[in-house]
């Protein structure tokens, strides 16, 4: 059985040691996996594109029909009081912020039950980069359909198709597992996936079946100012397993390049099985964005 920290949590108005904190058997998160979640980096202990984390924070509630419990100001507020304490207990200076919002306590019904208060639960956990050996040789990944439910737009708490999708990846020694849709790609289990054709980085379009993260938009500022071009587009299976680069993006891995595919190197020519030079110049462009868009 895992020790479980002591560290600064939030949950229900209440701070409180993590290995503490306790919710009720019939909350709707821990019966039906009622609720949704959401992660923020946190580089030197500044919130790193918070507005645009808590925007989607808000897109997902509404989508379940839960009410916002906090203010963006609220947020705001516990947010730094839990870096602050976790920089203070452990040194930690990059961390992220897991939060969570189920619909509430009830008796066990399917139908969404009206007035009742939403749990809030908040913790801080020091960040655990891509390490440089990652980003120098790349990583592998396999692929797999995409068996997951149809609302992949709704950052939602019930993961365990993602669950069973990244343990077939781990299951193999590699670092994600690529998914696709109908012969399409979507995503992987816990990034969003880029590929890059003839220098142009393109991603699958917004939709129900992707979750929209936070780095689209980013990346998409990031390859503006480089003179990348950017679009977003049905992928074909072919054209992932063809690709020049492969790219994975998340809160963790911020920009990482995918250089072994089923076992097979990606690219081309003398850049075969290794990081190309968007990802480089994607990597670098990111560093940057976390001086610039950290608060």
């Amino acid at each position: 059985m895992q020790t479980l920290p002591d560290t600064l949590c939030y949950l229900n108005g209440e701070y409180l040691p993590l290995r503490e904190a306790k919710v009720s058997v019939l909350d709707r998160g821990f019966i039906f996996g009622d609720g949704v979640y959401e992660v923020v980096p946190v580089y030197a202990q500044r919130l790193f594109r918070f507005d645009e984390h808590l925007a989607r924070l808000g897109r997902s509630l509404a989508k379940l029909r839960i009410a916002a419990p906090h203010t963006d100001a609220q947020w705001l507020e516990r947010c730094r009081r839990l870096v602050a304490a976790l920089a203070d207990k452990t040194g930690a200076q990059d961390q992220l912020i897991y939060i969570e919002v189920t619909r509430g306590v009830a008796l066990r019904d399917h139908v969404m039950p009206a007035d009742i208060e939403p749990t809030v639960f908040m913790m801080a956990t020091p960040m655990k980069p891509a390490t440089a050996e990652q980003r120098h040789h790349g990583v592998a990944c396999v692929t797999a359909r995409d068996f997951r439910w149809e609302r992949g737009d709704i950052k939602s708490i019930s993961l365990l198709g993602n669950v069973l999708a990244r343990q077939m990846s781990a299951d193999k020694g590699a670092v994600e597992t690529i998914l696709f849709r109908d012969g399409y790609l979507t995503e992987a289990s816990a990034s969003n996936v880029w590929v890059v054709h003839e220098g142009a980085l393109l991603g699958p379009p917004k939709s129900e079946h992707v979750l929209e993260g936070i780095r689209y938009d980013l990346l998409r500022d990031l390859c503006e100012e480089a003179g990348i071009a950017y679009n977003l587009r049905p992928i074909p299976e072919a054209d992932v397993l063809s690709a020049d680069e492969l790219l994975l993006s998340s809160a963790t891995k911020e920009v990482l390049p995918v250089t072994t595919l089923d076992g097979q190197p990606v690219g081309h020519g003398a850049l075969r099985g290794k990081p190309g030079p968007v990802y480089a110049r994607l990597f670098e462009a990111y560093q940057q964005a976390k001086l610039t868009q950290s608060i």
